[in-house]
Parts: C-alpha cells; sequence; structure tokens
C-alpha cells in the first residue's frame, strides 16, 4: 500500500513575483490587494496541501553591484508586504489548509511576535504557522537600528534564547482558564495566567500574554535548517522543516540526520516533517515539459544578471563585481551558507556565467514531465528517502502553474495514494501529524 507524504507551497513573498510573466494578470499594477494569492491559496486547499509558507524579506536588495537597481527595475522581491497581514487575509478566505508566516527573530521582540502569532491562530481557528529565520542581511538589521547582523552561530543562540521566552508566553495561559462562567461573572480564572519573568543573556520579558491562548497550544513552528548550526536549531524545535538538498541520497542523509538530532533532544522523530523543495515543469507530454524547462534556463545576459542578483541578495555578496568567464574559488559568508554551499557545489570548476546558467534549475530532484510521470518520480524518491514530503514552488507563479499542480499533478498523486483526499482535521499540527 502507497504510503502518503505531505504538501506544502513556497510562497515567494512578493504579490508581484512573476508580473512580467503570461498568465498572471494584471498583477504588476494590482499587487496591493492579494485576490490571487487568496485564489490561489484556495485551489491549493482544494487540492489538499497542508500548508502554505510565506517567505519574506524586510528590505530592498542592493548586493548586486551595490545598487538598487536591479532589484527595483526587474521587481525582484520588492515590494514585499508585511506576511502576516497577508496571512490573516489567507487565513479568513481558507477553512482547513495552514498559513505559515515568516518573520524575523532579529526584527521582533519577543513579546510583539508571540501576540502577533496568538491573534494569527486565535483568528484562523488554529491553522497558523511561524517560519522562524534569524535573519541574514546587513541591509536588514540596519532597518532596525541594527549595525549589522551578528555572526551566523550567533544568531542562533540568540534564536534558541528566543524561542524559550515565545514558547513561555504562550504557555502562559494554562488550558481552561477562559471559563466564561456568567453565573460566577468570570471569564478567567486568574490562578491559570501566568507571568513568565524571563531575564536572560539577550531577552527580558515579564508576561503574561495578554492575548489569550493560542488555539493550537503552540503554533506549529517552520525552519529552514540547513547549516550544521542550523540543524541543530532545527531539530530542537521545529515541526515541520523547510530543506534544500540535491539528490535522493543527500536527502535522505538530511532527514536521517535532523531525525537523529531530535531523538538526542528527547523528541519524536515522527513529530517533525521535513519537506524537500522541488520545482515541478509540467506539460501534455514528456517532450512539451522538457521544453518549458528549456526555455526557463535561457540564458540572456539580463537573465544572468538577475539570477546572479537574487544570489547576491541571500547571500551577501557581490556577485556583480566578479568575472563572468572566470571559475569561482572560495567564497564565504555571513548570509545564507547553505544557498551559497549548494550552488558553489553546483558550479564546481565552472565559470561564474556558465553556473548561472543552472542557478535557476532549482529543487532537491528535477521534476519534468507528465503530471503522471512527475506523481511516479515523487513517490519513488519519498520512498527512497523515508518521508515526509515536498514543499512545491515556482519562480513563474501564475494561475497555468497553480492549475497545472492543483488539476494535474495532485490527481495523479491522489490516484496513486501519495496525497490525501480531504483533511482529516481542523487544526493545522493535527493535519500535519495525521501521517
Amino acid at each position: 500500500m502507497a504510503r502518503k507524504f505531505h504538501l506544502g507551497w513556497f510562497l515567494q513573498g512578493s504579490s508581484v513575483q512573476g508580473w512580467g510573466e503570461p498568465w498572471t494578470g494584471n498583477i504588476g499594477t494590482e499587487w496591493m490587494v492579494p485576490d490571487f494569492f487568496i485564489e490561489m491559496t484556495r485551489n491549493l486547499e482544494r487540492a489538499c496541501f497542508d500548508y502554505v509558507l510565506i517567505e519574506d524579506s524586510s528590505y530592498v536588495g542592493e548586493s548586486y553591484g551595490g545598487s538598487r537597481e536591479i532589484y527595483l527595475h526587474h521587481g525582484l522581491s520588492v515590494p514585499r508586504q508585511d506576511p502576516s497581514i497577508v496571512a490573516a487575509l489567507l487565513a479568513r478566505e481558507t477553512k482547513r489548509i495552514g498559513i505559515v508566516t515568516t518573520l524575523g527573530t532579529f526584527a521582533y521582540p519577543p513579546y510583539l511576535l508571540a501576540r502577533q502569532i496568538a491573534s494569527l491562530d486565535q483568528v484562523s481557528s488554529g491553522r497558523i504557522g511561524w517560519n522562524a529565520v534569524t535573519g541574514s542581511s546587513d541591509y536588514a538589521a540596519r532597518n532596525f537600528g541594527l549595525d549589522g547582523m551578528p555572526p551566523h552561530d550567533t544568531r542562533y543562540d540568540i534564536a534558541d534564547e528566543y524561542m524559550q521566552v515565545v514558547r513561555a508566553l504562550w504557555n502562559s495561559w494554562e488550558p481552561g482558564a477562559i471559563v466564561a462562567d456568567r453565573e460566577r461573572g468570570m471569564l478567567v480564572d486568574h490562578t491559570k495566567v501566568h507571568a513568565v519573568d524571563h531575564q536572560g543573556q539577550y531577552f527580558k520579558v515579564r508576561g503574561p500574554l495578554n492575548s489569550g491562548p493560542c488555539v493550537q497550544g503552540q503554533p506549529v513552528i517552520a525552519q529552514a535548517g540547513g547549516s550544521p548550526r542550523g540543524r541543530a536549531f532545527a531539530s530542537q524545535h521545529a515541526d515541520t522543516i523547510v530543506a534544500m538538498v540535491k539528490g535522493t541520497a543527500g536527502m535522505k542523509t538530511y532527514r536521517d540526520d535532523i531525525r537523529a538530532r531530535m531523538a538526542a533532544h528527547g523528541r519524536n522523530p515522527d513529530d517533525c516533517k521535513v519537506l524537500f523543495l522541488v520545482s515541478p515543469v509540467l506539460g501534455d507530454t514528456e517532450e512539451e515539459a522538457r521544453a518549458k524547462h528549456k526555455r526557463r534556463l535561457a540564458t540572456s545576459e539580463d537573465q544572468i544578471a538577475k539570477r546572479l542578483a537574487h544570489l547576491s541578495k541571500i547571500t551577501n555578496l557581490d556577485f556583480g563585481a566578479l568575472p563572468l568567464d572566470q571559475p569561482l574559488g572560495t567564497l564565504t559568508t555571513n548570509g545564507h551558507q547553505q544557498s551559497l554551499d549548494e550552488f558553489l557545489k553546483k558550479a564546481g570548476n565552472k565559470t561564474l556565467r556558465e553556473a548561472a546558467e543552472i542557478y535557476s534549475d532549482a529543487g532537491s530532484i528535477p521534476l519534468i514531465g507528465t503530471p503522471a510521470q512527475v506523481a511516479d518520480r515523487m513517490g519513488e524518491a519519498m520512498e527512497e528517502i523515508g518521508g515526509d514530503g515536498f514543499l512545491l514552488t515556482t519562480n513563474e507563479t501564475s494561475r497555468r502553474v497553480i492549475a497545472e499542480i492543483a488539476d494535474g499533478l495532485v490527481p495523479e498523486l491522489q490516484r496513486r495514494g501519495l496525497s490525501r483526499r480531504s483533511y482529516e482535521h481542523a487544526m493545522f499540527r493535527e493535519n500535519l501529524l495525521a501521517f
């Protein structure tokens, strides 16, 4: 009998993403009201996805060439709206799908974030998750009064204490604290609401949380731990992990490592679902899908510059200052280490130009073909890896792409018994733990 796996969607956090692509309507001029995102999330809910993760960054890129021009000119991750506001709108318009919002531990005081997430969990009836990111860009840090980001591993040390504080705040209301007893005129039993009184190395918070309890008790925590320190953090705190690891062997090794780390923390490894990032390219025939994939890898000077600008933004490195026709050599970063490591691994001895030509070929495994072929490949990969599912994404977010997934790929997965046909539960965490 086929073993089901989970499906999530990695939503690029800009509502103008793909604005110049076909089948995106008037996103370029109508991006301020997220009707497109709402329509998209409803379709993903119809396809019984576990969740939509709203990716985010809180600054305008300027790493490439030391300028904001290319980012603004092409709409690369800008404009971007506050993901929590978008999450509230998506939750309002859906019933079962989980909504995960990205918020940085460097940008929000723990009390503010705990209150914000608890409120979202309440208004969504228990369907909210928090993608906990530590930040990576000095430009973002300066938007919040900091001189720059702390070193990579220190950011995770801070995040460990941060997580301790927000969990204590969410637990500051015991189950049953809200009694709503009309006869006694009592809404809340004060003996079940407690101060936190946290005084640590990085944070000082009194509590209790004044927003009341999360519907789920604790919101679902998502994380993208790739580096050794990131894996240590994710294995201790995350309920679902976003992973970008090349090849099924690497994916299995990564998942086994996370599960071993969880067991060492005294956690049940089955309580965290590792979802691997993939970008399916679908066609009515394999030939059509491969032709579409080839078009996506088109390599004009303009497209190469855009790809390198994106990489510059997430790694804090100026790839515009490096010669295009020479090998990359050794590079280090205080930004996204895993992203840089994967790029360098894929580049090998290639020139920067050659590496950029293949950079957009994203995904842990290639998924190119008809919906039936891609469904078979996903099933085979999960069988080899052991679980837990896939996080789908695309650089061409359009109505056509969503339809290909929701009405083409997912029915093939369902026919094979690989994905759910209906939600088992009302709340996000329960659906994540259903299998």
